[in-house]
């Protein structure tokens, strides 16, 4: 058990390398089991999602090394369909690698996925996809139970556009017969880097970042040297934290394009942004006005994974907002942790109800979650006064040398042991 120790108030300057896209990188590694060819990823944050997802990549088979920065994957030696227990239950992304593991071997065992806890996450969307391309399945004692002769291209209307049923789709439908279309299908930017990636491969993959995805089957793939996009979470983070401390940082290797929605909430809070080329720079005097009303929706809409963010920003603004959160239920428990720290929110349903306060107090929080955690760290580096945030082992699944990079802008705070 760790904690970060934070003492509060510090301007944050300077600039920070944005990591690529966790979120990219994990069905990026999964699509990597359908090749026997050498797929090398730059510039991988060595995050705990993805040390996991290395860990079942090797328990089926395969060998995957990091080389500095960069991941190394060589599936030729793969050779098990089934997913330990232990590691499903770490990582809510390993559910990515039903559709490759039914791909390679026409049978693929894993036990239900975790993850954070932000609200229930059914597989129901995958599974209807994966049964459409003629998978079975049966579902026992906690296990997800798939095989099939052969899988052959068919059209799959999604009832949502989720986003892990149509990267799972995506990876099964790449070796199918015939033809694949995915209707209603996720538009996020990590699809299209997806899609990006299995072009890259041998892959006919047409439509991501549309509703409609096209997947023509092939009967081999190979190799590839890849760099994911860069990590819009993460980048947002920063963006959000260095508005609440005050100062001016350039985030490096950044995509504006795939944080418009943000970009626009902290041009009305009151923060100036340039952008160029592969730069966000953000200025920030700390004298924001709130936004009135922010929305989670699916891509290009405000993102759910920013909304903690967001969210405890506004706690220390001008004014009153509303935050709404329409795609994970249980998203707000981190609203308790805030209160300790000063914040005057009422959560009504989905609704946060966010009155502004001059400024954070320091105090002992608890990261529930990935993204809550976050939160919570930039409310401790725009605090007076001393903050502990415990349980960090939430946030080391999605943020790289976290500690080191806000260090780096002038944060005060350091990684302890509880």
């Amino acid at each position: 058990m760790e904690k970060y120790v934070i003492n509060g108030g510090n301007k944050l300057y300077g600039s920070v390398k944005i990591q690529s896209a966790k979120n990219s990188v994990l069905p990026i590694l999964a699509a990597a089991v359908l090749t026997d060819g050498e797929v090398t990823l730059l510039n991988v944050p060595e995050i705990t999602d993805v040390k996991n997802m290395v860990k079942i990549l090797v328990r089926l088979g395969c060998k995957a090394n990091f080389s500095g920065d960069n991941l190394i994957i060589n599936s030729s030696s793969a050779n098990n369909f089934e997913i330990p227990s232990e590691l499903a239950h770490e990582l809510r992304s390993s559910v990515f690698l039903l559709g490759s593991l039914v791909s390679r071997f026409k049978m693929a065992k894993i036990a239900f996925p975790g993850g954070c806890d932000i609200g229930l996450r059914p597989v129901d969307l995958h599974l209807a996809g994966l049964k459409r391309l003629g998978v079975e399945i049966t579902e026992k004692n906690g296990y997800i139970l798939c095989k099939c002769e052969k899988l052959t291209g068919n059209e799959i209307m999604l009832d949502c556009p989720s986003v892990g049923a149509t990267e799972n789709i995506m990876l099964a439908a790449v070796k199918a017969e015939g033809v694949t279309i995915i209707q209603n299908a996720a538009r996020e930017p990590e699809i299209t880097d997806l899609q990006r990636f299995l072009n890259s491969i041998g892959a006919k993959v047409n439509g991501a970042g549309s509703s409609t995805i096209t997947v023509e089957g092939v009967k081999t793939l190979g190799g590839a040297v890849f760099r994911p996009i860069s990590d819009r979470i993460e980048a947002g983070t920063f963006l959000v934290a260095t508005a609440m401390c005050g100062g001016k940082v350039v985030l490096e290797c950044a995509c504006a394009e795939n944080l418009i929605s943000l970009i626009h909430k902290l041009r009305e809070n009151g923060c100036k942004i340039d952008i160029k080329n592969d730069k966000i720079i953000l200025e920030s005097s700390r004298r924001l006005t709130s936004v009135k009303s922010i929305e989670t929706q699916p891509y290009p809409g405000f993102p759910t994974d920013l909304q903690a963010q967001i969210t405890a920003l506004c706690c220390i603004c001008k004014g009153q907002s509303i935050i709404t959160e329409n795609l994970f239920e249980t998203r707000f428990k981190y609203v308790p942790e805030l209160r300790k720290m000063g914040a005057d929110i009422t959560v009504i349903n989905r609704s946060a109800f966010v009155r502004g306060v001059d400024k954070f107090k320091g105090a002992t929080v608890v990261a529930h979650d990935l993204r809550g955690g976050a939160a919570l760290v930039s409310a401790a580096l725009a605090a007076e006064g001393k903050s502990e945030v415990l349980d960090i082992s939430h946030i080391d699944r999605g943020y790289g040398r976290f500690e080191y990079k806000l260090r780096d802008l002038g944060g005060d705070i350091v990684r302890a042991a509880v």
